[in-house]
């Protein structure tokens, strides 16, 4: 069986040009290239930036958000015909081994079910934050295996999969744009996989750093609950994260900003419900994350 052929895509807003090029660098340090590489500009030109021959830039007027830019790159990834695997990494990561993508390959040539793999993300010092390892038991982040969720930050798709079960959620602009894409990549019967040997190299930051952090937290996750769960469920899954963002958040801005979020989730459209099968949640709680977390 060839080999799959490897494409990434990288969002950015042209504020980090110093860990932009090196993120870029790093891409073209791989023993095996990548066919095609595709830098999305979210409402920058990218005329300062320069790259290697095999990177398109694809710079846009608007700031779509993260997922809304992502797509950009993989439908340009999808019309050119000759990518199997697309890798997407955030602007201001690095990879810090020159055999990321041969690995990415090799993963997916083993296993014709593997719609997503999660990279490893770590700080310079090599620390790996409990949040970023996607599963409740976050203790060891170097335990391999199928999951349920996956970091936005560096991680691999099958296109096949995408072209089933479709791109990113562009509406959600920022934040919990993974889980929905997840949870149709399972319910669809695709597998997760956590290789905690693929590194991204990422500062430690905090998600709140971003001034609609708890707004855009509040709506998705009333969006994600009411696209895609079973109607018992969604009371369920968003009654248990009221109790935790009220245990958690500690600013009074920051939960009123929460609850217009909520608010606005339940008041405004989410798009279409196709919630998941019941053997979907139960697949989800045998891999340690029901749906309900």
């Amino acid at each position: 069986m060839p080999l799959p052929r490897i494409g990434v895509v990288i969002v950015t807003m042209g504020t980090r040009p110093v860990e932009l090029r090196a993120l870029l660098a790093s891409v073209e340090r791989q023993d095996v290239p990548a066919t095609r590489v595709v830098l999305v500009g979210n409402a920058t030109p990218l005329t300062a930036c320069d790259v290697a021959p095999n990177v398109v830039k694809v710079p846009l007027d608007d700031n779509l958000g993260c997922p809304g830019g992502r797509n950009v790159g993989l439908r340009e990834l999808r019309a050119s015909g000759d990518v199997d695997v697309v890798i997407e990494l955030d602007d201001d990561g690095l990879l810090i081994a020159d055999d990321v993508f041969r690995t990415v390959q090799e993963l997916f040539a083993a296993d014709a079910r593997l719609g997503i793999t999660g990279f490893r993300v770590a700080d310079p010092q090599g620390h790996t934050e409990r949040r970023w390892v996607p599963r409740l038991r976050a203790d060891d982040p170097m335990r391999r295996g199928l999951v349920t969720a996956f970091l936005g930050g560096g991680h691999a798709f099958s296109m096949p999969m995408l072209d089933e079960i479709g791109l990113w959620p562009a509406e959600f602009f920022f934040g919990h744009e993974e889980s929905d894409l997840a949870w149709r990549a399972l319910d669809a019967g695709w597998k997760i996989l956590y290789e905690p040997e693929l590194v991204l190299q990422h500062p430690r930051t905090s998600p709140a750093r971003h001034a609609v952090h708890y707004r855009f937290t509040a709506r998705n996750r009333v969006w994600l609950a009411r696209r895609r769960l079973p109607a018992p469920l969604v009371p369920v899954y968003l009654g248990v994260w009221i109790s935790l963002t009220l245990a958690r958040i500690r600013s009074v801005p920051g939960l009123k900003a929460w609850c217009g979020g909520f608010v606005e989730g339940m008041r405004t459209p989410c798009g279409p419900r196709e919630p998941m099968k019941w053997r979907t949640v139960w697949r989800m709680t045998r891999l340690g994350r029901p749906p309900i977390l």
